[in-house]
């Protein structure tokens, strides 16, 4: 019989390859899911047996789309390569049985298959940034009510709410200062790409620093609704 492990290798492997068949920029999907599992394009490159150059033009587009061969090989690779590391990010994408739903306390989710930078998130909900961790893209969101998150659930629970990737932006609604979204993150092995406060005007010293030892961008919104912030991000980002 398979084990759970082995599953959660086959399920992501599968996603993996559909995002790339599927995109119409299939380069852009592998750079993701490298960046996702932080793997050097060098790395990736020597793990599959090709030159570097050649992962680098696929991601930048000189090269035209992979074949099924070698989707294969960069799928595989790349399940590989974490493997050897731990599995972690193999381990965080799965659904082990110990994980519990999470639907009420979300309001939306969405994946991106093209980069966003975080710049032009905050921009589109009316959000500010408020530390000067370094800018970089995200490929999804969550919206959340932190109420029943970090009330009602665990830390394996929390990871959940990452949906098919930890660079994206956490949205934490029903916000009184922000302390304790950054406390239930900080207690998680994650650390998303983006957090945005949602529901206050003044945001918590401690929440603040351990943005930034984290090293996590965060944002405040203030002036738009929960339905009015979905609804202007399912426009902007399909």
């Amino acid at each position: 019989m398979i084990n759970e492990f082995e599953l959660a290798k086959i399920n992501l492997s599968k996603k993996i390859a559909g995002e790339i068949c599927l995109s119409d920029n299939a380069g852009k999907v592998i750079q993701k899911w490298r960046k996702i599992m932080k793997i050097p394009q060098r790395q990736l490159a020597d793990e599959i047996k090709v030159m570097p150059s050649v992962i680098s033009d696929y991601e930048s587009g000189r090269r035209r789309s992979p074949g099924i061969k070698m989707i294969k090989k960069v799928v595989d690779g790349l399940i590989r390569i974490d493997e050897m590391a731990g599995g972690k990010i193999i381990r965080e994408f799965s659904n082990f049985p110990e994980h519990k739903p999470i639907s009420s306390a979300v309001f939306d989710i969405r994946e991106f298959v093209n980069p966003v930078p975080i710049k032009n998130f905050v921009k589109v909900i009316g959000a500010k940034l408020i530390n000067n961790v370094e800018n970089h893209d995200i490929y999804g969101y969550t919206i959340i009510d932190s109420l029943k998150a970090i009330v009602n659930f665990s830390p394996i629970q929390l990871v959940q709410l990452y949906g098919a990737t930890t660079e994206r932006a956490l949205i934490f609604t029903k916000v009184e200062y922000g302390r304790s979204p950054l406390v239930a993150i900080k207690v998680t092995s994650l650390r998303p790409g983006l957090i945005v406060l949602h529901g206050t005007k003044h945001v918590d010293e401690i929440a603040k620093r351990i943005a930034e030892v984290e090293q996590i961008p965060l944002a405040l919104s203030k002036n738009i609704s929960v339905d009015e912030m979905i609804k202007k991000l399912r426009k902007s980002f399909n």
